[in-house]
This record gives C-alpha cells, structure tokens and sequence, in this order.
C-alpha cells in the first residue's frame, strides 16, 4: 500500500482532509493535476499594489468558523468588507440602500411549491406586478451574479431553503489573500507527515471495500498506480460529470445511479471575473468624490453587471464580475478583449471612459469554465435537487468518501469555508472506518 488514504484534490477540502487524516496518524497521499496547490483560489500578486488579485475565491462568507480558526492559526487578520453600494438607472449611479436579502426575500414562497421550479419561472410570476419589478430584477441579479447561476436552470427551492434559513450575507476577506493560507496549509499537512504529488492527474479510480487502486498520469505522460484503503475524492462536480478525453476521471466500477444522479442534479456556476490594475484610485477623485466611499458598483445594462472595490483597503485593483448567463455570453473572448470589456464598462459607469483608459495599467482574468480541473466556479443546485448534495456527500463502501463546497448541506455550498468543513467531515468518515 501506498499510503492509508489517498485525498485526491488539493484545494481546501483536500488539504483540509489530508492535515484531519495525518493528525489521526494515518498514512497520507495527496494527489492534485495542477502544480500548486489551492484548487480555484487563485491568488496572485500585482506589483507596486498593496492587495493581490484574487483571481478565484475572494470573499469569506458569514461566520465561517473554520476560515477564520485557520486566519488565527496562520496570524491572518479578516477584513469586513465596507463602503457604499451603487446602483446604475437612467441618470447615472445612484446610492443603493437594498442588500441581497431584500432581494433574495421573494423567493420565500418558493418553500411552499408543491413541486420545484426554476428561479426564472418563479420569478415570472411577478413580473406582471409593477411593485415587485424591481424586486424580480434584482433577484435575478442575485441569481446570476451571487450564485453564478443560470435562473433557467436553478432551483427556486434550493435558494429559499439556503438564503431564508438564516444564512449571514455579512463578507470579509483575509488580508493578503487566500494564497498564503493555503501555503501554511501546504506546509502543515507536510510537517504532519502527508506526502504531496503535485503534477499528477487521476485518471482512474478502482474501488471496492478495503481497497483503492488510483491510476495516475505525470506532467510528462507516464501512467502509475497508487494503492490505499480508501480515497477522499474532493473533485469539483465539473470533472466528477465530465467523460470523453484525456483529462476525465473514470470510475471502476461506475458510481451508482444515485451518485450519477444527485451529480446530474447539481450545476456548476459559470463567472468572468476579470482584475484591473490602475495607476491611481482615480474614482475617488471624479464628481466631487462622489464615489470615495464606493465599494460596489451595479449595472445590469453592462456586460459585467458588477464591480467591486477593496475597500476599506485603499488599493488601485477593481473586480469585474460577470456571473451565470452573462459569463456564458463572454465565452470566447480571449483575455485582452475581457480586460478591454471590463474597463469600457467601468468607464462608462463613472462616466470617466477616457480617463478609465488612461489610468489603467493591466488586467488578469483566470478562465474557470475552460479549466479542465475545474469546469465552472463552483456549484448550484437545479430543479429537482433538494438532496442532491446530501447523496453526493455520501460514502461509498467504506472505500470513497466525498468532500468540496458541492457536498455542504448546511447552506455553504459554493464557499472556501463549506470545502474545508466537508473535507474535515470526509476525513473523519474515512478514520471511522479505517479504525
């Protein structure tokens, strides 16, 4: 045997699962395509800025007790996130005093339907409302850009259930980024005796009680096998759905029709989110400091409806987000026309095109879609799949244990904070039934 437990996936579940499983004094492999560790955080850092680019996850997400016990553990302080949000109509951008939970309250009645429908068709039903316009466009709004979800697709239930069972929409972010938090991680799972295989692609795995036989592909080809009593699988619902080439995971024997099932019932979420370095903060200067204060920017008549600011951090890097639909209308564009669409559309919002242009000084976007060890952001819940993520967290023989945001039931599924939790979850499975 190669090890105990093979943990295949290094982003937050896999590394938290594999620091659970060493701590328990078992024998860890962890295994991750890329050559980094991190899975979709993507932290990168920006010369002469004070804040990286997060190019994947950014934000933390409510009381999150597990990222912030890592903060502390790795000296990391959170920020909360502050400032004005503004919101485009006719005249301009104006103050925005509604949040995403007055959006996301007309969805209530969603918890009623005798049968699930999608989030486009529920709204539907208040469109003939005058009062409640505003409403259904935001909620769509909060669909797309929030849940990175097509409304066609997603379940009005699901996001009832998630958003009305007191989820907290308060937000922060770690000073510096997630990168170097996953760096401690790295670190720590390596003090704890875990061996790390960077470079090397599952392409198929062997199970059965007992015993679990995954084959493996090098940066530079060559196939191997790796031996253990069990595997944590902690891929993304994307490449655990994926088939037909050379970067798909196979199954031997295939996972059972409920497993295929509840994965034919989740989505993943498509977002652009493209970083713009400029050379000052000049919106803090334009209008009579008007927008000094901004950290959010909306506007549904732009082909990013969203950007953001590091406020309360004084830094020159603004977020363009583009989410579900939108991020699918954008598929194609190479990165120079992203970044070219990004600041015309920030410059058209402060009404400062020309000066936008000629502040600007780069732009990075990182393509999750295309991504083969991703395939989209992260994951939703579609029509009919109110237990979709419970059957996909599930065991399977004593021999696979299931991690990552697409396997949280308690309404953080798509949060760096609901991978780490499933992941420790999954490892604990895994010990119980090695023991």
């Amino acid at each position: 045997m190669d090890a105990d437990v093979i943990v295949i996936g290094a982003g937050a579940a896999g590394l938290a699962a594999a620091q659970k499983l060493a701590g328990r004094s078992l024998r860890v492999l962890l295994i991750e395509a890329r050559d980094r560790v991190g899975g979709r955080v993507l932290t990168r850092p920006v010369a002469g800025l004070v804040t990286p680019a997060e190019l994947g996850a950014e934000f933390i997400h409510g009381p999150a007790e597990e990222t912030f016990d890592l903060l502390r553990d790795s000296g990391v302080a959170a920020i909360d996130t502050g400032g004005e949000s503004w919101v485009c109509d006719g005249a301009g951008l104006r103050r925005d005093e509604d949040d995403f939970a007055s959006a996301a309250g007309i969805f209530e009645g969603a918890r009623s339907l005798p049968d699930d429908e999608s989030a486009d068709r529920f709204l539907r039903r208040f469109e003939g409302d005058a009062g409640k316009r505003a409403m259904v466009s935001a909620a769509r709004a909060f669909v797309e850009g929030f849940e990175a979800a097509d409304p066609a697709l997603a379940s009005a239930r699901a996001i009832a259930d998630e958003w009305l069972s007191g989820v907290d929409l308060r937000s922060a972010r770690p000073y510096g980024g997630y990168g170097p938090i996953f760096g401690r991680m790295r670190d720590a799972c390596a003090a704890a005796g875990v061996r790390i295989a960077l470079s090397t692609h599952a392409r198929n795995v062997a199970w059965r009680r007992g015993e679990v036989r995954v084959e493996v592909a090098g940066s530079r080809g060559g196939a191997r096998a790796l031996h253990a009593r069990a595997a944590v699988v902690t891929l993304p619902v994307g490449v655990l759905r994926h088939r037909g080439d050379e970067t798909a995971v196979a199954f031997e024997p295939e996972l059972p029709a409920e497993k295929l099932g509840s994965l034919a019932r989740i989505e993943m979420g498509h977002v652009v989110k493209v970083l713009l370095a400029f050379r000052t903060a000049f919106w803090e200067r334009v209008r009579h400091e008007r927008y000094r204060g901004a950290a959010f920017l909306h506007c549904d008549a732009q082909p990013f409806a969203a950007y953001w600011m590091q406020t309360p951090v004084r830094s020159e890097l603004v977020a363009a987000w583009a989410g579900g639909p939108r991020a699918i209308a954008l598929r194609g564009a190479s990165e120079a026309e992203l970044v070219e669409i990004a600041v015309n559309g920030f410059g058209v919002l402060l009404d400062e095109p020309v000066l936008a242009r000629a502040e600007l000084i780069g732009g990075m976007t990182h393509d999750w879609s295309r991504d083969a060890f991703s395939r989209g952001a992260y994951s939703y819940v579609a029509v009919g799949g109110g237990d979709a993520r419970a059957v996909l967290a599930e065991p399977l023989d004593g021999a696979l244990f299931f991690a990552g945001e697409a396997t949280s039931t308690d309404g953080q599924g798509g949060t760096v904070n609901g991978a780490l939790k499933t992941g420790r979850r999954a490892a604990e499975e895994a010990a119980a039934a090695l023991a």
